[in-house]
């Protein structure tokens, strides 16, 4: 049989741990994931919501046919348009007064020849050689790879949309898009139109 102050310090006990929720650090619930999360998982959080947002897998990540039409193949999120894969030959005269798009959205064909959806992944192949620097460079002033004197990044790349980005959502991206999974995939160059 126990005696009264054992029991008293038990119900004690189990009445402490109920009132403060078996922990002695209090989390605040107005406080954001986010806001609880390392600076750089925040960052790299805040890049992927971006890059959600921006549509970047609407044309740099291979997709298959599904029941809702295409959809990114998992494993190869952001990687460009697939090494290897041929193209379609092209009708001069439809192209004249068209733009067209491969099915997957990762090749496009207009007046400025073919153009290829670039890796974006952390690979070799992709960004994860780059700078952050080079990363602005490509998305504010629309040079290929980020080397100033490159050639302009071809339509439908909508750089012109990114010239205003803020240097923190630019940092944000970045950071993201070195965090991915790499995918070794050497985009092929861009084909300059049949005259």
């Amino acid at each position: 049989m126990q005696t009264p102050v054992l029991s008293t310090l038990a119900l004690l006990a189990a009445t402490t741990l109920l009132i403060t929720g078996f922990s002695t650090k209090s989390v605040d619930p107005s406080v954001s994931v986010t806001k609880r999360m390392p600076p750089d998982q925040t960052l790299i959080k805040r890049g992927e919501y971006l890059v959600s947002i921006m549509g970047c897998n609407d044309c740099h990540s291979p997709k298959t046919m599904g029941p809702q039409g295409p959809e990114p193949v998992a494993g190869k999120l952001l990687s460009g348009y697939p090494a290897g894969r041929s193209l379609p030959s092209r009708n001069a005269d439809v192209l004249k007064d068209w733009v067209l798009f491969n099915s997957d959205n990762t090749a496009a064909v207009g007046p400025w020849g073919v153009s290829f959806a670039a890796n974006l992944t952390s690979d070799e192949t992709g960004i994860g050689s780059w700078t952050e620097e080079q990363f602005k460079r490509a998305l504010t002033q629309g040079k290929s790879k980020g080397i100033a004197n490159n050639r302009m990044l071809l339509p439908p790349m909508p750089w012109t949309n990114y010239r205003t980005l803020k240097d923190a959502d630019l940092k944000a991206i970045f950071a993201y898009l070195k965090s991915t999974k790499p995918v070794a995939n050497v985009v092929p160059d861009p084909i300059a139109p049949a005259h």
